[in-house]
């Protein structure tokens, strides 16, 4: 038997994402959150495990984060970190943070502003230096599937080739991504990071030949565990050379998939 393990973000939707800056203020969209997670070892990308659109856009703006998270008991985990963090530590490490919920609603707003979806992608979260104790930075993102998803899973499936999605989105929005493009939701893996998609290739790797398909530093550890590693390009985002690296085939459309001998 054969499977597929696609990532998400930036693989199987074009995600646009904003980052605000809580010490400037600023939020822009030109820099990945993975590399700035990349350039302190003691950081960590989080996901808030709620629906931005509705709970969070709409919760007292003026209330700490920490205080909204625990207040509606809220799960978050963490979606990438270059070490291993125990999530314990994370929650220790933000319980003083003295950032507002408005800096989130600040870039869902910024998001939905272009018109990105924030149900098919990993909707919000912080990025947190667990030494300082401190969020520096909030995070939302957005997406539109490629057109070309929809039709590159139906053909896969038509080859009975078994379709999974390991993702360091939240769990909902992958949800949603699942019912869109037609496979079932348990075959959906979320809030992964590079340990934990690794291991889900490992695993699926017991009953089946696995293909591996990703966009970025979060998938490398993946793409070299799987019979076959493809890095896709689609989404025109820089990469370190080490992403290329640990790539068997090089995609710029998602549809190229279906010609790689599998």
């Amino acid at each position: 038997m054969k499977a597929i393990v696609f990532d998400n973000s930036g693989t199987l939707i074009e995600r646009y994402r904003a980052v605000k800056d809580i010490q400037t203020g600023e939020i822009f969209d030109t820099v990945s959150s993975l590399d700035i997670v990349d350039s302190n070892s003691a950081r960590a990308l989080v996901v808030i495990q709620t629906d931005p659109s509705k709970c969070i856009i709409n919760a007292k703006p003026d209330q700490r984060i920490c205080q909204f998270i625990k207040r509606n008991d809220i799960h978050i985990d963490i979606s990438y970190s270059t070490v291993e963090i125990k999530k314990k530590e994370l929650i220790e490490a933000v319980t003083g943070d003295e950032s507002k919920v408005s800096d989130i609603q600040d870039t869902i707003r910024a998001v939905t502003a272009k018109g990105y979806n924030i149900q098919v992608c990993s909707g919000s979260g912080f990025i947190v230096d667990l030494n300082k104790g401190k969020i520096e930075f909030t995070v939302t993102s957005g997406g539109r599937v490629f057109p070309e998803v929809r039709d590159v899973v139906k053909e896969l499936q038509k080859r009975d080739i078994h379709i999974f999605v390991a993702s360091g989105d939240r769990k909902g929005s992958l949800k949603a991504l699942a019912r869109y493009i037609g496979i079932p939701e348990e075959n959906v893996f979320d809030t992964a990071d590079s340990w934990k998609k690794m291991e889900i290739v490992k695993g699926l790797k017991r009953n089946y030949d696995v293909m591996m398909v990703g966009n970025s530093v979060n998938d490398v550890l993946a793409l070299k565990e799987a019979d076959i590693g493809v890095l896709t390009v689609q989404q025109k985002e820089k990469n370190p050379q080490m992403v290329y690296d640990s790539a068997d085939v090089i995609v710029e459309n998602i549809r190229e998939v279906l010609d790689i001998d599998f």
